[in-house]
């Protein structure tokens, strides 16, 4: 659940919807927070009166220590992963918009809005026009909407910038299979 208005009707949200919430209000009260965009998931950052640092997980309010952090980077990255300072930095304000349409946009292919989807593929493409991540994405919402001239241009562009990707064999499977109902006539 991502849309804003949703967040307040049914008092559930993502980490990043309800953080934004988050930030708006401590911004209100004037109380030091920022946003974190952490290898696991959107955090809040606090520097308390007494310079200590901690952060809160948005999403259920709790409090994290560094600690805490670096378990999650073991359980969800690597057992070898060490936190570092760029892990629990502030995130600049455009990266977390861009965070919060790319949740939006994995929300809607979810539910099937892939119209939705494309469109807001579109905007993050405004926003950064070279990502060939988000062009691999948009390519396939356009496979998805049968607009495969599109997705054409935009998978090979992401198979041409990014060929050691690992995924970069699947996505060579689907531009063959996307060809191939290209071919067929009716």
């Amino acid at each position: 659940m991502i849309w804003i208005d949703s967040v307040f009707i049914n008092h559930t949200g993502t980490a990043i919807s309800l953080g934004i919430i988050f930030l708006h209000i401590a911004k209100i009260l004037k109380i030091s927070i920022v946003p974190v965009i952490f290898p696991t998931q959107f955090i809040l950052r606090v520097n308390d009166i007494n310079s200590e640092v901690f952060f809160i997980n948005p999403f259920n309010g709790e409090i994290l220590n560094q600690r805490m952090l670096e378990y999650w980077l073991k359980g969800n990255i690597s057992p070898t992963t060490i936190l570092s300072l760029k892990d629990i930095s502030e995130t600049k304000p455009l990266k977390v918009i861009q965070k919060l349409l790319d949740t939006l946009k994995v929300s809607l292919i979810e539910e099937r809005s892939i119209d939705l989807a494309l469109r807001v593929s579109n905007v993050l493409l405004k926003i950064n026009p070279k990502d060939p991540y988000e062009r691999r994405d948009r390519g396939l919402i356009f496979s998805q909407l049968e607009c495969y001239n599109m997705a054409l241009l935009d998978l090979i562009y992401f198979i041409e910038h990014c060929p050691d990707d690992p995924v970069s064999e699947i996505i060579k499977a689907q531009i063959h299979s996307i060809q191939q109902k290209k071919n067929i006539v009716h």
